[in-house]
């Protein structure tokens, strides 16, 4: 055998090798993103249009699994509060333990410890909520709205209850990150809020999860296709090293 053939030999035994760890290493991110999603989020069906614009009745969303300690001004949460009818209800958190909540401004804003908060998400553009009310949320509770503030049924209605219409944070079971059906993408977290005291929540893993996926789609296709292609490639060589040329003896 000649020298050019072992080296293609040798060429090809290491691209079949580099074949199958791509395939392997493919495997295992894909798996990996997979089982690690499902560890980190839970998916939820939306009930109500009380989170419109942001999320719709029906949406499929993806909640981070957090503990209450977590939860941050801005986010949007799933909780269950047997006064609220002990059944997961999908709000957005406005005010934590301590602050005093006001509603409406002059402009019809909604303010949290005397600062009126931009909310570009909400489903009524200039209006925070159709009654006034104030709220001083006790240590430890949420005080919750949602985004569709003309018909969402939130701690407003429940301000005449102990804790002024909030709820405890170890009601919180997860957090929304993104909507996952129809794929509307991220719930992005407000800026309003980002200068208070605690700042506005991270995102999730999600982003990670999904490169992850990806990334193992890639690899497990093009190691596979590797194979056929390599194959190919040697026939062709083959053939032209046994082609005879034109006019030989």
């Amino acid at each position: 055998m000649s020298g050019k053939g072992r080296t293609g030999d040798g060429h090809g035994r290491l691209g079949s090798v580099l074949s199958g760890l791509a395939v392997a290493v493919g495997c295992v991110l894909f798996l990996g993103g997979f089982a690690w999603g499902a560890v980190v989020y839970k998916p939820y069906t939306v009930p109500t249009e009380s989170m419109t614009p942001t999320v719709h009745s029906g949406d499929r969303v993806l909640a981070q699994r957090i503990d209450g300690s977590e939860v941050r001004r801005g986010d949007v949460v799933v909780f269950t509060d047997p006064a609220w009818g002990d059944m997961p209800m999908v709000k957005r958190v406005v005010g934590i333990g301590g602050d005093k909540i006001a509603c409406c401004a002059k402009g019809g804003w909604l303010t949290v410890n005397g600062k009126p908060i931009d909310e570009p998400y909400l489903h009524t553009k200039g209006l925070a909520s159709a009654q006034d009310f104030t709220a001083e949320v006790p240590e430890g509770q949420l005080f919750l709205l949602g985004d569709e503030r003309t018909a969402s049924l939130d701690s407003r209605v429940h301000l005449d209850d102990a804790g002024q219409g909030s709820v405890p944070r170890d009601a919180v079971q997860a957090r929304v990150d993104a909507i996952a059906w129809p794929m509307n993408g991220m719930v992005e977290r407000p800026r309003a809020f980002a200068a208070f005291p605690g700042g506005v929540s991270s995102p999730g893993p999600l982003r990670l999860q999904l490169g992850a996926v990806i990334v193992g789609v890639v690899l497990i296709l093009g190691g596979a296709a590797y194979g056929p292609i390599a194959a190919r490639s040697a026939r062709s060589a083959r053939n032209k090293r046994g082609r005879v040329p034109a006019g030989a003896h």
